[in-house]
Formats: structure tokens, sequence, C-alpha cells
């Protein structure tokens, strides 16, 4: 039973110690330490949610957009005026399709130029995989703002992205190992 990674707490310890303790002898990384989960605390360290919209994509790296866009659209029925051409977006070092799956979108990344980000993904993933997740905020500045007073490092600069709006990444070590990108939302 070593592998085991929660130990559930007896049902009293309900009463007195909060979730993250009952489900888990582990802490917060240290991004969180400052965070307070007390619903009456009204500091500057209590969970501030920033405004936070709709998962606006996922990514997935491949090492052939094209070939990926066709499992989208010929096994999984994708329809084609939901699928977006192939794009190149050298600032950013990819090609990107998208596909609209009701409410989000699937976007299929593949390198472009040797530093790409995405081929140094592929080195580690040879067969692709889940690249990063995209959250709508809606102020990206405040959001940005916020995640430093929390110890959240960003990777960057925020840049336009690949929809013409403002976009920024997390530190996957700071958000519980997933790549996060926010985007400001479009109005």
């Amino acid at each position: 039973m070593s592998g085991i990674l929660f130990r559930l707490k007896p049902i009293r310890a309900l009463r007195q110690s909060n979730i993250l303790e009952i489900l888990t002898d582990r802490r917060l990384p240290a991004a969180f330490s400052s965070y307070s989960t007390d619903t009456n605390d009204t500091s500057s360290n209590k969970l501030n949610y920033m405004q936070l919209g709709n998962l606006n994509h996922v990514a997935i790296a491949t090492k052939d957009a094209t070939k990926a866009r066709f499992f989208y659209e010929t096994v999984l029925g994708a329809k084609p005026d939901n699928i977006s051409k192939k794009t190149a977006l050298p600032e950013h070092g990819v090609y990107t399709i998208f596909i609209n799956v009701g409410n989000t979108k699937i976007e299929l990344l593949e390198p472009l130029g040797k530093n790409s980000p995405i081929s140094k993904f592929l080195e580690q993933n040879p067969n692709g995989g889940i690249h990063h997740i995209c959250l709508n905020v809606k102020d990206i500045n405040k959001a940005v703002e916020q995640v430093k007073q929390h110890n959240v490092r960003v990777l960057g600069d925020i840049k336009i992205g690949a929809h013409g709006v403002p976009v920024v990444f997390l530190h996957p070590k700071d958000c519980n190992g997933v790549l996060v990108e926010l985007e400001q939302a479009q109005e």
C-alpha cells in the first residue's frame, strides 16, 4: 500500500480540518502557501479567481498537424467547416489548426523552425500529447498581477496569440504540473 497518493482521515476530521488536510497529508505547493481557504477571510491572501472564464482550448502537440486533423475529421467526425486552415505563427514557432468542438476548441500544434517550443516537447514526448490548456480571463493584466502576487511564475511577456488577443503562459511547476495559457477574453 506504499504507492497510495491520498490517505483518508476519519470523518470527525471534517469538523476539525480544512478540506485539503482531509484528502491528503501533502501541503499546497510553495506558490500557493499564502492562500487562505477560510471563506470568512477578508485579507488579500484569500483565493480570488480573477474572473476566470471558459476553457478556450486544449492544445495538442503533434509532429504533423495535417495528419492529426485527418484523424479528428475522419475518425472522430469533426465537420470540415469546424476546422481552420493550417496557419503559421512564426513569432510563436508553431503551425496551428483549430477544431471547434461545441463550446471549446482543440488546437493542433506543429513545430515551426528549429527553436520551436513544440520541438522540445516532442523530443520528450515523441508521440505528441496534450501540451497546454488555455483559459479565458476578463483582464489579462490583472490576471498576471494576481498570479505573480501568489508567486506563480509567468513565462515571458504578454504576447498577441493565435486569436489576435493577448496571451501569457504560466509555469507548469506552479500550476499542478500543467502548462496554463491565459487568454484575454474576446468581447
